[in-house]
């Protein structure tokens, strides 16, 4: 019996070790516009992400949970992005991946063109120290699950998410909606 209890305890924590929990990441809220979810801290000027269904005339189920969040871009050339600090600090040089859910909808109040996603990690809150993903333009209105994979060039502590335009120089009312951002895994580890 001691034996099969310190093999399962080896076992339970070597499947931890590596995995960077994020605080969150189903943005799970109570649904309302101009809000950031728990867990969560605003990183750019005139950010205020808003938790659905049920706000904005958007109104379609989560991929995960209850809620989940949508940002925008605006003509003005502004756009909104979030980050929290991480549970633990990414090594140097290490490869990491984590895969998050991405969407768009056609109904988001007249901010209803695609943009894409950008994120970043740094070293201090909302310090973009190192562009790790940029996807390309979400426009498709049902979930799809995205692989984010990189390796660090230094240690990070933060991690940003951040709405962002397409790359003509026009900019324009879009948004992106975000589910289910799971753990960070070092490559190669289940």
């Amino acid at each position: 019996m001691r034996h099969i209890i310190l093999f399962l305890l080896i076992t339970l924590s070597s499947s931890a070790i590596g995995q960077i929990r994020i605080n969150n990441g189903s943005f799970e809220d109570e649904p309302s516009d101009a809000t950031t979810p728990h867990g969560w801290f605003e990183c750019h000027e005139l950010t205020t992400p808003d938790i659905f269904p049920g706000v904005w005339g958007v109104y379609g189920d989560p991929s995960d949970g209850d809620t989940y969040m949508g940002l925008i871009t605006r003509p003005n050339n502004t756009w909104e992005s979030i980050g929290q600090r991480l549970t633990q600090p990414l090594e140097a040089n290490k490869c990491y991946s984590f895969m998050v859910d991405m969407a768009y909808s056609k109904t988001y109040a007249g901010y209803n063109n695609p943009i894409r996603l950008r994120i970043w990690l740094g070293d201090k809150r909302c310090n973009q120290g190192q562009l790790i993903y940029e996807s390309d333009l979400i426009d498709h209105t049902d979930w799809k699950t995205y692989l984010v994979k990189f390796t660090t060039e230094k240690p990070y502590t933060h991690i940003i998410l951040e709405a962002f335009h397409d790359e003509s120089p026009v900019r324009y009312k879009g948004n992106i909606l975000l589910d289910h951002m799971t753990a960070i895994k070092r490559c190669g580890r289940a």
